[in-house]
């Protein structure tokens, strides 16, 4: 099944008569089909290879979703922890104007490459990438930009080490293990405790709140996880940090990463994942395997513009 493009509400997507019926009709679903290709798949020639080595990356197709339903072309959209550049090269592509501010350098250089490979690729829209922390957000940024913003799109991390991916070894070479699964410097934020983490978010989005126009939009994927068995409630987190920002909850949304083939879900989850789960399961603590994100939508109070 190819790739589902996807509009904002206010087109209707050709390629699935059922969902384009329903925004027709002004019903768009709280379900956001964004995971019917692997992300690899959605990268190819979008951006380097190289992209692949980030241990915690947003799926394209739900920064696409975001910035199609939340802005229009021209508007500004930014990501306080843009990484690679997922949400700028999403954005250049919709002919919006992309800003990022990333943490370690080494994600920022690559998605300066990955910004100049949007504007070679034939992307309308323009691109900047600053290095920096964003709990000091306005102060990395210029002054016009305040309160200009239509839509932030990020995702928090979740703890130091991800899933990665698995680096097989050969006939008796030892153990299965992981390659590109964690974060640089210990002074990043997914090394910090989720009381301090939670902490250094709600500063990002008071930061993001200073950006914003009135009516502008922050939209947050993010998911529970799991550290020594206890499960991590970081989307609560996410609603908590928002709501002492000064920024108001209007949405929750769920962004699938599995695919949808004739009715059933096709998981993409990693080896040590899938192993997680049956090891809990063989002890008596059933666990499910994680196939989707969820979407935190929160708005800056004041007039929505025209």
């Amino acid at each position: 099944m190819p790739e589902t493009p996807f509009n904002s509400s206010r087109s209707a997507e050709k390629g699935n008569p059922a969902v384009a019926g329903l925004l027709a009709q002004g019903y768009p679903g709280s379900v956001w089909l964004t995971g019917q290709q692997p992300s690899r798949e959605l990268r190819k020639g979008r951006y380097v290879a190289e992209s692949i080595t980030h241990p915690g990356k947003m799926l394209p197709t739900i920064a696409r979703y975001a910035i199609n339903t939340y802005t229009e072309p021209g508007d500004l959209v930014a990501d306080p922890m843009a990484g690679i550049g997922t949400t700028v090269v999403e954005a250049m592509h919709l002919d919006r104007r992309g800003i990022g501010i990333e943490y370690e350098e080494r994600w920022a250089a690559l998605a300066a490459v990955n910004i100049a490979l949007a504007t070679k690729n034939g992307a309308t829209g323009i691109g900047e990438i600053y290095t920096g922390d964003s709990r000091r957000l306005p102060s990395l940024l210029p002054a016009q930009i305040r309160g200009q913003v239509a839509l932030v799109v990020t995702s928090p991390p979740y703890g130091s080490s991800t899933h990665g991916h698995v680096r097989t070894p050969g006939p008796r070479r030892g153990k299965v293990r992981k390659i590109h699964h964690r974060y640089g410097g210990s002074d990043n934020l997914a090394y910090r405790d989720h009381d301090t983490l939670a902490e250094g978010f709600t500063d990002i989005l008071i930061g993001c709140r200073s950006i914003l126009r009135p009516g502008g939009h922050v939209v947050v994927t993010a998911r529970p996880y799991r550290r020594h068995g206890e499960l991590i409630d970081i989307p609560g987190m996410v609603v908590a940090a928002g709501e002492a920002a000064g920024l108001e909850l209007v949405e929750e949304c769920v962004a699938l990463m599995a695919g949808v083939r004739n009715g059933l879900l096709v998981p993409r989850v990693s080896f040590f994942q899938q192993k997680n789960v049956r090891d809990a399961i063989a002890s008596g603590d059933p666990q499910w395997l994680p196939q989707h994100e969820d979407v935190l939508i929160l708005r800056r109070g004041g007039a929505v513009p025209r």
